[in-house]
């Protein structure tokens, strides 16, 4: 029988803590002992400098990325390199979206959504592709169903993307700079989606340079540069009294 992860009975219970966590590619040392911990319902934006580790640190939350010290808990399960099953069990209910869209060219829509519930959930055809309809009307796309990935425009590729993350039926969702391979035009379409899901009481954290996004959505904002987290604050207080100087630095370089 497939291994699935218990309901988390109270709402204020964190889904994501992570305690100390380091990684080291080679000799560089990429997170320098991060703290963060994201309660049930909540939207954490994660921003920073290019190569300040934001989105290697989201990615350990899957286990896209393995880290060497340290603790992450995924709705309190251990997420350890050497477990797993615990592993296998976090990934059905962790879904990412990442800044390549990465769906089959040689399914059509509707073909790239069914996919993981069919073989992962062991999902009938009619299920999975009721769900999938579903879906594809959230997130404003289902006329494009039967289409094929590459007879769509970025943003509609990547609002695929999103439901199919979402066919999964994840307690989490990551996303990792989702509008960063977008033409500008087509931003505010994958953003729309992403306010929808955050009203909806998903958890979600994302790694972005969205500044209107982050003003509006987020609960807290986490700044990090050199592999730490500088700073951790609500976005008023993060755009409007930052605290440390290399927040206001970076901050008047994007604003």
């Amino acid at each position: 029988m497939q291994e699935t992860l218990p309901k988390t009975p109270s709402m204020s219970e964190p889904m994501i803590v992570a305690e100390d966590v380091h990684k080291w590619y080679g000799s560089f040392h990429v997170l320098k002992g991060v703290n963060l911990t994201v309660n049930r319902g909540e939207v954490v934006v994660i921003m920073g400098p290019s190569g300040s580790g934001k989105s290697t640190f989201a990615r350990t939350f899957n286990a896209l990325e393995e880290y060497q010290q340290g603790k992450i808990l995924i709705d309190g399960f251990e997420l350890s390199p050497d477990n797993h099953r615990n592993i296998d069990a976090i990934r059905r209910e962790v879904g990412m979206v990442f800044q390549q869209f990465n769906l089959f060219p040689h399914l059509t829509v509707l073909e790239n959504i069914i996919l993981a519930p069919s073989w992962v959930r062991k999902w009938s055809k009619t299920k999975a592709s009721e769900v999938a309809t579903q879906l594809l009307d959230r997130v404003g796309i289902l006329p494009q169903a039967h289409k094929y990935p590459l007879q769509l425009s970025g943003g509609q590729q990547q609002r695929v993307a999103i439901a199919r993350a979402l066919a999964m039926q994840p307690k989490i969702m990551l996303f990792d700079e989702p509008t960063s391979s977008l033409d500008p035009e087509m931003v505010s379409e994958v953003l729309d989606v992403m306010r929808s899901l955050a009203d909806s009481g998903m958890t979600m954290v994302v790694v972005t340079h969205e500044v209107g996004f982050a003003r509006e959505v987020a609960d807290r904002i986490v700044f990090m540069d050199g592999g730490i987290i500088v700073e951790e604050a609500t976005p008023e207080d993060f755009f409007q009294n930052p605290q440390e100087e290399r927040t206001k630095k970076f901050l008047s370089q994007i604003l």
